[in-house]
Protein backbone atom coordinates (compact mmCIF):
# COMPACT_ATOMS: atom_id res chain seq x y z
CA UNK A 1 0.00 0.00 0.00
CA UNK A 2 1.14 3.60 -1.07
CA UNK A 3 2.48 5.50 1.64
CA UNK A 4 2.78 9.47 1.64
CA UNK A 5 4.61 11.28 4.85
CA UNK A 6 2.93 14.81 4.33
CA UNK A 7 4.91 16.12 7.47
CA UNK A 8 8.29 15.77 7.60
CA UNK A 9 11.17 17.82 8.25
CA UNK A 10 14.33 18.17 7.30
CA UNK A 11 17.83 20.01 7.50
CA UNK A 12 21.35 20.86 5.87
CA UNK A 13 24.10 18.70 7.48
CA UNK A 14 25.16 21.80 9.09
CA UNK A 15 22.28 21.92 11.21
CA UNK A 16 22.85 18.46 12.54
CA UNK A 17 26.75 19.05 13.39
CA UNK A 18 25.71 21.30 16.27
CA UNK A 19 22.11 22.49 16.61
CA UNK A 20 22.29 24.52 19.73
CA UNK A 21 25.32 26.64 18.12
CA UNK A 22 23.09 26.73 14.57
CA UNK A 23 20.27 27.92 16.04
CA UNK A 24 22.21 31.04 18.30
CA UNK A 25 24.70 31.92 15.10
CA UNK A 26 21.23 32.11 13.24
CA UNK A 27 18.75 33.85 15.63
CA UNK A 28 15.90 30.93 15.91
CA UNK A 29 16.07 30.53 19.50
CA UNK A 30 12.09 29.53 19.73
CA UNK A 31 13.65 26.10 17.37
CA UNK A 32 16.39 25.41 19.65
CA UNK A 33 13.92 25.11 22.74
CA UNK A 34 11.63 22.97 21.16
CA UNK A 35 13.69 21.07 18.79
CA UNK A 36 17.36 20.60 20.48
CA UNK A 37 15.52 19.58 24.27
CA UNK A 38 15.87 16.38 25.67
CA UNK A 39 13.00 15.16 27.86
CA UNK A 40 13.53 13.62 31.28
CA UNK A 41 14.57 10.44 30.48
CA UNK A 42 17.45 11.75 28.15
CA UNK A 43 16.38 11.07 24.94
CA UNK A 44 16.82 13.54 22.55
CA UNK A 45 12.90 14.86 21.65
CA UNK A 46 14.24 14.72 17.95
CA UNK A 47 17.23 13.54 16.18
CA UNK A 48 18.72 15.75 12.84
CA UNK A 49 19.28 12.72 10.13
CA UNK A 50 20.67 13.80 6.52
CA UNK A 51 18.74 13.64 3.34
CA UNK A 52 20.70 9.77 2.88
CA UNK A 53 19.86 8.76 6.19
CA UNK A 54 15.70 10.19 5.83
CA UNK A 55 15.31 8.27 2.37
CA UNK A 56 16.95 4.95 3.98
CA UNK A 57 14.42 5.30 6.83
CA UNK A 58 11.74 5.80 4.12
CA UNK A 59 12.84 2.74 2.50
CA UNK A 60 12.79 0.57 5.52
CA UNK A 61 9.16 1.46 6.40
CA UNK A 62 7.94 1.54 3.39
CA UNK A 63 7.28 5.24 3.09
CA UNK A 64 7.03 6.08 -0.99
CA UNK A 65 7.01 9.87 -0.21
CA UNK A 66 7.64 12.28 2.18
CA UNK A 67 6.48 16.35 1.99
CA UNK A 68 9.37 18.33 3.73
CA UNK A 69 7.59 20.99 5.44
CA UNK A 70 9.21 24.60 6.31
CA UNK A 71 9.56 25.33 10.04
CA UNK A 72 7.99 28.48 11.54
CA UNK A 73 11.37 30.43 12.07
CA UNK A 74 11.83 34.05 13.59
CA UNK A 75 14.15 35.07 10.86
CA UNK A 76 12.80 35.87 7.00
CA UNK A 77 16.68 35.10 6.62
CA UNK A 78 16.44 31.37 7.86
CA UNK A 79 13.08 30.76 5.58
CA UNK A 80 14.96 31.84 2.33
CA UNK A 81 17.36 29.19 3.22
CA UNK A 82 15.68 26.34 4.13
CA UNK A 83 13.03 26.64 0.78
CA UNK A 84 16.62 27.05 -1.28
CA UNK A 85 17.48 23.82 0.70
CA UNK A 86 14.04 22.03 -0.20
CA UNK A 87 14.39 22.83 -4.09
CA UNK A 88 17.53 21.02 -4.21
CA UNK A 89 16.50 17.64 -2.34
CA UNK A 90 13.08 18.12 -4.60
CA UNK A 91 15.46 18.82 -7.35
CA UNK A 92 17.69 15.48 -6.30
CA UNK A 93 15.12 12.91 -5.71
CA UNK A 94 11.46 13.99 -7.39
CA UNK A 95 10.09 10.68 -7.17
CA UNK A 96 10.38 10.34 -3.37
CA UNK A 97 10.38 14.31 -2.28
CA UNK A 98 8.04 16.72 -1.93
CA UNK A 99 8.64 20.00 -0.05
CA UNK A 100 6.43 23.23 0.76
CA UNK A 101 7.59 26.85 1.15
CA UNK A 102 8.35 28.81 4.75
CA UNK A 103 8.14 32.78 5.36
CA UNK A 104 8.13 35.55 7.80
CA UNK A 105 5.67 38.21 7.14
CA UNK A 106 8.21 40.53 8.86
CA UNK A 107 10.03 40.34 5.69
CA UNK A 108 7.03 42.61 4.31
CA UNK A 109 4.45 41.93 2.06
CA UNK A 110 6.66 42.48 -1.31
CA UNK A 111 9.47 40.27 -0.07
CA UNK A 112 7.09 37.84 1.15
CA UNK A 113 5.39 37.24 -2.06
CA UNK A 114 8.44 37.42 -4.24
CA UNK A 115 9.55 34.67 -1.98
CA UNK A 116 6.42 32.35 -2.61
CA UNK A 117 6.91 32.73 -6.32
CA UNK A 118 10.37 31.93 -6.54
CA UNK A 119 9.58 28.71 -4.53
CA UNK A 120 6.65 28.14 -6.44
CA UNK A 121 8.94 27.83 -9.52
CA UNK A 122 11.39 26.00 -7.66
CA UNK A 123 8.79 23.47 -7.93
CA UNK A 124 7.70 23.25 -4.24
CA UNK A 125 3.98 22.71 -3.80
CA UNK A 126 2.45 24.57 -0.42
CA UNK A 127 3.04 26.87 2.32
CA UNK A 128 4.12 25.97 5.86
CA UNK A 129 4.42 24.71 8.24
CA UNK A 130 3.67 28.61 9.70
CA UNK A 131 2.81 29.51 13.28
CA UNK A 132 1.98 33.20 13.11
CA UNK A 133 1.27 32.54 17.23
CA UNK A 134 5.09 31.43 17.08
CA UNK A 135 6.24 33.73 14.64
CA UNK A 136 4.81 36.88 16.49
CA UNK A 137 2.93 38.28 13.73
CA UNK A 138 -1.29 38.93 14.20
CA UNK A 139 -3.98 36.90 11.91
CA UNK A 140 -4.59 40.11 10.07
CA UNK A 141 -0.80 41.29 9.40
CA UNK A 142 -0.83 42.56 5.70
CA UNK A 143 2.06 40.47 4.30
CA UNK A 144 0.63 37.35 5.59
CA UNK A 145 -2.82 37.79 4.18
CA UNK A 146 -0.64 38.52 0.98
CA UNK A 147 0.80 35.75 1.34
CA UNK A 148 -2.45 33.50 1.97
CA UNK A 149 -3.73 35.47 -1.21
CA UNK A 150 -1.12 34.22 -3.24
CA UNK A 151 -0.81 30.39 -2.05
CA UNK A 152 -4.67 30.54 -3.15
CA UNK A 153 -3.74 32.14 -6.93
CA UNK A 154 -0.77 29.63 -6.94
CA UNK A 155 -3.27 26.88 -5.64
CA UNK A 156 -0.37 26.02 -3.03
CA UNK A 157 -2.11 24.50 0.58
CA UNK A 158 -1.06 26.24 3.88
CA UNK A 159 -0.23 24.40 6.72
CA UNK A 160 -0.34 25.84 9.92
CA UNK A 161 1.15 24.65 13.38
CA UNK A 162 -2.03 24.20 16.32
CA UNK A 163 -1.64 23.57 20.08
CA UNK A 164 -4.16 21.64 21.25
CA UNK A 165 -5.47 24.03 24.56
CA UNK A 166 -6.26 21.30 26.83
CA UNK A 167 -2.20 19.90 25.82
CA UNK A 168 0.27 20.00 29.09
CA UNK A 169 3.15 22.24 29.06
CA UNK A 170 6.29 21.70 27.01
CA UNK A 171 9.00 23.67 26.88
CA UNK A 172 8.56 26.49 23.64
CA UNK A 173 4.58 25.44 23.88
CA UNK A 174 3.08 28.50 22.37
CA UNK A 175 -1.13 28.76 22.53
CA UNK A 176 -2.57 28.95 19.56
CA UNK A 177 -6.35 29.51 20.48
CA UNK A 178 -8.58 27.82 18.24
CA UNK A 179 -10.74 30.36 17.57
CA UNK A 180 -8.33 32.13 15.73
CA UNK A 181 -8.30 29.49 12.99
CA UNK A 182 -11.83 29.27 12.49
CA UNK A 183 -11.93 33.17 11.85
CA UNK A 184 -9.12 32.54 9.59
CA UNK A 185 -10.94 30.07 7.80
CA UNK A 186 -13.89 32.15 6.95
CA UNK A 187 -11.81 35.31 6.00
CA UNK A 188 -10.13 33.35 3.51
CA UNK A 189 -12.28 30.44 1.93
CA UNK A 190 -10.13 30.59 -1.02
CA UNK A 191 -7.31 29.14 0.70
CA UNK A 192 -6.70 25.66 1.36
CA UNK A 193 -5.34 24.68 4.93
CA UNK A 194 -3.72 22.06 6.81
CA UNK A 195 -4.37 22.33 10.38
CA UNK A 196 -1.34 20.64 11.74
CA UNK A 197 -1.74 17.91 14.93
CA UNK A 198 -5.47 17.09 14.08
CA UNK A 199 -5.92 20.88 14.09
CA UNK A 200 -5.24 20.93 18.20
CA UNK A 201 -8.41 19.01 18.50
CA UNK A 202 -10.39 21.62 16.04
CA UNK A 203 -11.42 18.60 14.00
CA UNK A 204 -13.69 17.37 16.76
CA UNK A 205 -15.74 20.53 16.37
CA UNK A 206 -17.45 19.20 12.89
CA UNK A 207 -19.39 17.30 14.96
CA UNK A 208 -21.49 20.68 15.00
CA UNK A 209 -23.32 20.63 11.19
CA UNK A 210 -22.42 24.52 11.26
CA UNK A 211 -18.75 24.32 11.87
CA UNK A 212 -18.54 21.81 9.29
CA UNK A 213 -19.26 24.99 6.92
CA UNK A 214 -17.21 27.15 8.20
CA UNK A 215 -14.19 24.65 8.14
CA UNK A 216 -15.33 23.66 4.62
CA UNK A 217 -11.41 24.78 3.25
CA UNK A 218 -9.70 22.99 5.88
CA UNK A 219 -8.36 19.56 6.43
CA UNK A 220 -5.98 18.02 9.11
CA UNK A 221 -2.89 16.08 9.92
CA UNK A 222 -1.89 13.33 12.24
CA UNK A 223 1.11 14.79 12.87
CA UNK A 224 2.65 13.81 16.35
CA UNK A 225 -0.36 12.26 17.15
CA UNK A 226 0.92 9.61 19.70
CA UNK A 227 2.57 12.55 21.23
CA UNK A 228 -0.92 14.30 22.17
CA UNK A 229 -3.38 11.91 22.13
CA UNK A 230 -4.66 8.32 22.75
CA UNK A 231 -4.66 6.05 19.68
CA UNK A 232 -8.32 6.03 19.97
CA UNK A 233 -8.69 9.62 18.24
CA UNK A 234 -7.78 8.60 14.60
CA UNK A 235 -11.58 6.60 14.75
CA UNK A 236 -12.69 9.30 16.62
CA UNK A 237 -11.83 11.54 14.46
CA UNK A 238 -12.88 9.92 10.98
CA UNK A 239 -16.26 9.56 12.85
CA UNK A 240 -16.63 12.71 12.59
CA UNK A 241 -14.88 14.23 9.65
CA UNK A 242 -15.20 13.27 6.31
CA UNK A 243 -12.25 10.69 5.28
CA UNK A 244 -10.99 12.97 2.55
CA UNK A 245 -10.15 15.65 4.84
CA UNK A 246 -7.46 14.17 6.50
CA UNK A 247 -3.78 14.05 5.51
CA UNK A 248 -1.14 11.14 7.01
CA UNK A 249 1.76 12.50 8.57
CA UNK A 250 4.33 12.00 11.58
CA UNK A 251 6.34 15.00 12.31
CA UNK A 252 9.59 13.00 11.47
CA UNK A 253 12.57 13.07 12.56
CA UNK A 254 10.55 13.65 16.16
CA UNK A 255 10.45 10.64 18.59
CA UNK A 256 7.22 10.22 18.27
CA UNK A 257 7.66 7.39 21.09
CA UNK A 258 10.21 8.37 23.93
CA UNK A 259 9.33 5.29 26.36
CA UNK A 260 9.81 2.53 23.89
CA UNK A 261 12.28 3.96 20.46
CA UNK A 262 15.18 5.48 20.44
CA UNK A 263 15.28 6.88 17.15
CA UNK A 264 12.31 8.39 14.96
CA UNK A 265 10.39 6.44 12.35
CA UNK A 266 6.89 4.81 11.28
CA UNK A 267 6.31 1.47 13.10
CA UNK A 268 4.37 2.88 15.73
CA UNK A 269 2.33 5.13 14.15
CA UNK A 270 1.74 3.14 11.28
CA UNK A 271 0.76 0.41 13.84
CA UNK A 272 -1.74 2.54 15.33
CA UNK A 273 -3.51 3.07 12.31
CA UNK A 274 -3.86 -0.74 11.31
CA UNK A 275 -5.45 -0.85 15.02
CA UNK A 276 -8.04 1.56 14.04
CA UNK A 277 -9.80 -1.10 11.75
CA UNK A 278 -9.66 1.12 8.92
CA UNK A 279 -11.00 -0.38 5.70
CA UNK A 280 -8.14 -1.17 2.89
CA UNK A 281 -10.24 1.56 0.62
CA UNK A 282 -9.92 3.97 4.34
CA UNK A 283 -6.40 3.39 4.42
CA UNK A 284 -5.44 3.77 1.10
CA UNK A 285 -6.96 6.89 0.81
CA UNK A 286 -5.78 8.41 4.19
CA UNK A 287 -2.12 7.21 4.04
CA UNK A 288 -1.34 8.79 0.37
CA UNK A 289 -4.27 9.38 -1.35
CA UNK A 290 -5.64 12.48 0.37
CA UNK A 291 -2.35 13.90 0.04
CA UNK A 292 -1.90 12.95 -3.96
CA UNK A 293 -4.74 14.88 -4.44
CA UNK A 294 -4.55 17.48 -2.14
CA UNK A 295 -0.90 18.23 -3.56
CA UNK A 296 -1.43 16.92 -7.02
CA UNK A 297 1.58 14.16 -6.16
Amino acid sequence: MRIIDAHVHLYPPEVGRDPVAWAAAQGEPHWAVLCTRRRRGGQPVQTFPPIDQLLRDMDAAGVDKAVLLGWYWQQPATCAWQNRFYAECTRAHPDRLAAFATVHPSAGATAVRAEIRRAHDDGLCGLGELSPHSQKYSMDDQAFEAALALAAELRMPVNLHVTDPTAGEYPGRVETPLEHFVQLATDHPQVKFILAHWGGGLALREANSDQRRVLANVCYDTAASPLAYDPRIWRTVLDVVPLEKVIFGTDYPLNLYPKSESVPGWGGILAEVEQAAFTVDEKTQLLAGNAARLLGL
